[in-house]
């Protein structure tokens, strides 16, 4: 295995990380934001007020996108592991 191979592997596999992370990080920054911006206008700072919401909005998206990021994980690593007999032999 060169060191290409090995660079584009690790490229593979962070696109991959961005890609099944990004459902739930940018609803998590859409809530937050949203509850921030309603803390702001009411002038109510409790701290589980921004905290509920983004927990309940990440576990909805769990839910509903899990299957695919749970396919897509398991997909990169049956392609990652079939590629190493070729990339030692």
């Amino acid at each position: 295995m060169d060191a290409q191979q090995v660079f584009t592997l690790g490229q593979q596999g962070l696109h991959l990380l961005l890609m099944v992370s990004a459902p739930v990080l940018l609803t998590v920054l859409a809530v937050g934001l949203v509850v921030s911006l309603l803390q702001a206008a009411t002038q109510l700072h409790e701290a589980t007020l921004s905290f509920v919401p983004k927990v309940l909005a990440a576990v909805a998206v769990l839910a509903l996108a899990g299957p695919w990021m749970m396919t897509t994980l398991v997909e990169y690593i049956q392609r990652t592991l079939l590629a190493i007999p070729g990339a030692v032999g």
